[in-house]
This record gives structure tokens, sequence and C-alpha cells, in this order.
């Protein structure tokens, strides 16, 4: 089984903030997702729910045991599969993964995706740590694997994932079955598509060592590095070029300690000079999302989400699980049952149309900001401006005064994709 090419989509960034980084006392939490150019990125909307004894959930590609209480999540996934590349829940825990290749080979057998770990540690972890103990519980019973695109050649990875909550961040690294955690308390941290956990680990598999041992990658004597002794030797070009958006990611981090805000977030989520805003031969930066995850219990967690491509010509619109918090018709993608290219084998032999109706109007939208110079800036000043008006009223729920009004504003969302429909229209 094919898992890497030279033309193989593989970048994501994810960026964390841990006071004192941020302006306020709050975790801020972001993620660009860099998928195929094509594909449709959907936000999903699902309540907390209680499941019967003994249940079962069928994930992307197998099923595994459903638990007895899910938490409310928020997740922008692409909407062939079950799992998601970004999401929150409601309680104010957040998560994005990457695409990562190590010493340890991919399995070429159906398992779970990384983005269907991500979505079941978002329904069945209150805090990041639990979180991370959902994932590293899933993935050494069931294991990681099966395609990650729709397309009939198979594109396989490993993971690795950036987990926040309102008082900390973890990186969780794989390789296979193993991995290794860093817990990050203060200051900033981000991931983008390489091992970046040395030899500050947190927590780690009980085998991680004894089998980097039993494989000759690491004499057991010396300081174990997780990055160095689980690379490859020999990077695949994309993956080298994953080194330098990191760099490019961090020294962004860097120059805004003390002062990072959401709005900061997503002027880094719009970088097209790094790279992190990512628009490249087959594939781009297809959604993004950005959290304020406030120190206080007592202010709202806020989730801004944008359900289009490219960050540079997106709106991120806010989002409180609160009273109303339901599913935006707008940015659902349509369903095709067993039809479903996904479900039907041999799988990804054909092709259907994904497009939501708020991913149409923006693609209206980007091509006459590049074919009609003045009704270009209109749409685009509508857009700074919607967003704006969301970034207005966030700031006034993060008083303390105003805090208790967020309860009432879980329509929020769905308000401001309605305005972005109706600019588009």
């Amino acid at each position: 089984m094919a898992s890497w090419s030279p033309d193989t989509p593989c970048s994501c960034d994810c960026f964390a903030s841990v006071p004192p980084a941020s302006a306020l006392p709050a975790v801020i939490f972001a993620k660009n997702s860099d998928r195929p150019r094509d594909e449709v990125q959907e936000v999903v909307f699902v309540p907390a729910a209680t499941h019967a004894p003994g249940s079962r959930l069928q994930c992307t590609y197998i099923e595994v045991e459903q638990v007895s209480k899910t938490h409310a999540v928020i997740l922008s996934r692409p909407s062939w599969l079950w799992g998601a590349e970004m999401g929150a829940n409601e309680h104010g825990v957040c998560i994005g993964n990457e695409a990562v290749w190590t010493k340890e080979p991919v399995g070429e057998g159906e398992a779970l995706l990384g983005m269907d770990l991500l979505r079941l540690a978002l329904e069945r972890g209150s805090s990041a740590r639990e979180a991370l103990h959902v994932i590293t519980v899933l993935l050494e019973r069931y294991g990681q694997g099966g395609s990650c695109r729709e397309d009939p050649m198979p594109f396989c990875y490993h993971n690795t994932f950036l987990l926040a909550d309102r008082t900390e961040a973890w990186v969780l690294e794989t390789a296979g079955r193993l991995w290794a955690a860093q817990r990050i308390q203060e200051g900033v941290r981000n991931i983008s598509n390489q091992l970046s956990i040395g030899t500050d680990i947190s927590s780690e598999h009980p085998e991680l060592r004894p089998h980097a041992r039993a494989q000759g990658w690491w004499d057991g004597q010396g300081t174990f590095d997780f990055a160095q002794v689980f690379s490859l030797s020999q990077q695949p070009v994309r993956m080298e070029a994953a080194k330098a958006r990191f760099r490019a990611g961090r020294e962004l981090l860097q120059q805004q300690q003390g002062g990072i805000t959401a709005e900061v977030m997503m002027g880094i989520l719009r970088d097209k000079e790094s790279g992190i805003c990512m628009d490249s031969g087959g594939f781009r930066t297809t959604a993004s999302m950005v959290s304020v995850l406030p120190r206080d219990p007592s202010q709202p967690c806020v989730h801004f989400l944008t359900a289009t491509p490219d960050p540079s010509r997106s709106v991120f619109k806010p989002f409180i699980f609160g009273v109303g918090a339901a599913q935006a018709p707008q940015v659902l993608s349509p369903t095709f049952g067993a039809q479903d290219p996904v479900r039907t084998l041999p799988r990804f032999q054909t092709q259907v149309d994904r497009r939501h109706s708020l991913y149409r109007g923006h693609q209206v939208a980007l091509g006459l900001m590049e074919s009609e110079q003045a009704r270009g800036q209109q749409l685009r000043q509508k857009q700074r401006d919607l967003e704006q008006e969301g970034l207005e009223v966030v700031r006034g729920l993060l008083t303390r005064e105003c805090a208790p009004l967020a309860q009432e504003l879980g329509g929020l969302f769905q308000a401001f994709v309605e305005k972005e429909s109706q600019a588009y229209a």
C-alpha cells in the first residue's frame, strides 16, 4: 500500500498559546487543515447523548464500543468521513491532528483514522489530559490505519495531535501503536507534520523505549530523544518543507508572545509567505479554526470556524455551546447513504458532489474576487466587516459582566453563517 508520494497532500499546522503568552488569561488554540484542494469540509454540531449498554459505534471504517455518555461537540471535518480534522467539546477541549511518517511502518489494514481518534477523544474526554488518554487507549486497542483521502490510490499516515483546554495543552505524537506526549503549561507550541517531542517527554507508551532498542534505533544508554530516534533518516521532500513551516510558525508565535489573541492566531493562519496558509499544487488550506479558552470557568469558550477554504479569503465565525446550539444547515454536506463511495467496496471508485451551500456561495465569491476587481473588493470588505462583528461580540462576552449572556447565544454561529450566505447571494 502506498503511503506517500511527492504529490501527496501532507501538511497542516496547529498552534497553542498558554498564559502568560496569551494577551488575556486564556489558552488559545488554532489550526489550518490542509487537504486535497477540492475536498469539502463541513462544520457539524453533535449534541451530548446517552447510549445503551453494549452499543457499538461505526467510525469511518471500523466499529468500536460505544460509551454510556458522549459530550456535545463542534467538528470541522472532511465531509466523507466520520471523524474530524479539528474540533471542540462543551468542556472546552480542543484538538487538531497532523499527518506524520516515522520509522514505524504504516499498516495496510483499515483501522481508526487519526481523525476518528480525534472525534472519539472530544466526545469522551472532559479535559485535554482525559482526551489524550482516550486516544492512547483506543490506539493501543485498535491501531490506526486506512486511506485518508477520497481516491482509489490509498493514502495512509500516522498522526500527531495538539490538545488544549482552559488550563494547559498537550502534544501527542504516535508511531503505529506507540506514542509519546509532552505537557505544555505555559508559553507557545506548534506542530507541523513532523515529530517534535525530543527529550521532554511527560508520558509515553511503556514499550516505546524497549521497542526502539530492539529495532536498533537506540542503544538504551544515551539520552532518549523521541523525535531523533523515531524520525525517518531520509525525509520525503514535503516533510522537509514541513520543517520550514514548523520553524516559521514557531517564530510567528514567539514574536507575539504576551500579546497573542484570537486575531493574532487568525493572522498566523492567513500567513501565505510561510506556507502556513497553503495553496500549492493539489492541496490547500480547506478549513480553519481558532478557539479562545478562558481560565475563568464562568466565561464561555468561543470557537471560530470558517467552513470554507483559504482563511485569507474566508470568514471566521464564532460558535458557543449554549442554549439554541444546533446544526447550521448551510454548512452541512449532502449525504449518500449506502451508495456513498466510501461505503461501497472497493472504496472511492466514483466521486460525488459534497459541496454544502456556504461552500458553493464562497466559490462564487472567490471567483469574483479574482475576476471582477470592484465586486471582489466589495465582497472582501463584507467578509472583513462580518468577521469584525463576530470578534466584537466575543470581546463583549469575555467580560465578567456579559459572560452570563453566553448561555443564550447557542445560535450565534448559525446567525453568522446566514449573514455570510446572504452576502454571497
